[in-house]
């Protein structure tokens, strides 16, 4: 692991205090919600950001009062931006236009994503006016990753937004590492090989920037090393190919079924000569539907926290959430945004190897 990273069993207390040291402004465009300000009022005591809520001020105040912080947070630990305030609008219109000049909007329109506070977060994020956000807790996946676009747009060398759940283990689980990358469980439903390939390297990319450790990539199949074929099989070969082409420096290894990748024992049977089977810690799965079903059986039934889904590709920091989510899977996805804030375009590259 490199420095900085997070033990087996301790991710979660790392990833807060790593984000503490960052001292990152995370910009949430629905702060008027209750979740989002009882996550809000935890991160400004434990001084893990700094935070910045777009919502009517004055019903803010109201609630950050509430919660027992005090009126001198605001301007200090926290700022406040109100989604109807002229200035905010002419900058965010202003910014949109600009960036989508070629593609002809109406007036009413740029009008309409103006008001629209999650274009208002990701215009700061774009202009450096906050180095990250958080949204989706109100908001469809669909709505956030518009504006992500919109906005921010995709970084260099980059083609495909896409999506990871970080699976959270305690210490007491039997699954090891304490924390896995699923990926893709929320933004592309039948990625080509091309798109899994990229993918697969966004994952490994931001892993080592949330964990700290070296990923190790699984591009999972019903088949193990030639053990079946198909169509999807076919895909996933092509894809692993694709990946080792794109990052050549990063461990990966495919087709693995789940618990080749997993299970030493079980790899040491079906993929002996195998560098990944056994102790992957970057999931890949085929298409969505395998992804999305996977992680929320892994929280519902093995007890994991699923942290996400954390946008992958973008050039800045935009993440969402689970509508389902609750105020400490929000301060935890705030803490992971600031760290990805942390690390440059040209750092993020120069890891992919």
């Amino acid at each position: 692991m490199s420095e900085g990273s997070a033990r087996p069993g301790d991710f979660l207390t790392a990833l807060r205090a790593r984000s503490a040291a960052s001292a990152r402004r995370i910009v949430f465009p629905e702060a008027t919600e209750g979740r989002v300000l009882d996550a809000v009022a935890r991160i400004v005591r434990e001084d893990l950001a700094r935070p910045v809520l777009i919502g009517p001020e004055a019903e803010l105040r109201a609630a950050l009062a509430a919660r027992h912080l005090p009126d001198t947070t605001v301007g200090v630990g926290i700022e406040l931006r109100d989604p109807s305030d002229p200035a905010l609008m002419a900058e965010t219109r202003d910014y949109i236009s600009g960036r989508r000049a070629h593609r002809d909007d109406s007036s009413e329109a740029l009008d309409r994503m103006a008001r629209d506070p999650l274009m208002q977060a990701g215009t700061m994020v774009a202009t450096g006016r906050a180095d990250g956000a958080v949204a989706g807790c109100v908001r469809t996946t669909a709505d956030v990753v518009r504006s992500a676009l919109v906005t921010i747009g995709l970084d260099d060398g980059f083609e495909t937004l896409s999506s990871s759940f970080y699976m959270v283990f305690g210490e007491d689980h039997a699954v090891g590492p304490s924390v896995l990358t699923f990926t893709d469980a929320g933004v592309v439903p039948n990625p080509s090989p091309d798109q899994l390939a990229e993918i697969a390297h966004a994952a490994a990319v931001a892993r080592g920037r949330v964990v700290g450790d070296e990923a190790r990539v699984a591009f999972l199949s019903y088949s193990t090393a030639g053990s079946a074929e198909g169509p999807t099989v076919t895909a996933v070969r092509a894809a692993l190919d694709l990946f080792r082409a794109r990052a050549p420096k990063i461990a990966a290894d495919g087709e693995l079924q789940g618990d080749a990748a997993l299970s030493a024992s079980v790899a040491g049977r079906k993929a002996p000569d195998s560098a990944v089977a056994g102790q992957a810690n970057v999931l890949v799965f085929p298409d969505l539907d395998a992804a999305n079903i996977a992680y929320k059986l892994v929280q519902q039934l093995g007890g994991a926290a699923a942290l996400g889904p954390i946008l992958q590709g973008l050039s800045r920091p935009f993440n969402d959430l689970s509508r389902g989510a609750v105020a400490g899977d929000i301060v935890d996805v705030a803490c992971i945004t600031a760290l990805m804030a942390t690390h440059s375009s040209e750092g993020a590259r120069s890891e992919a190897g």
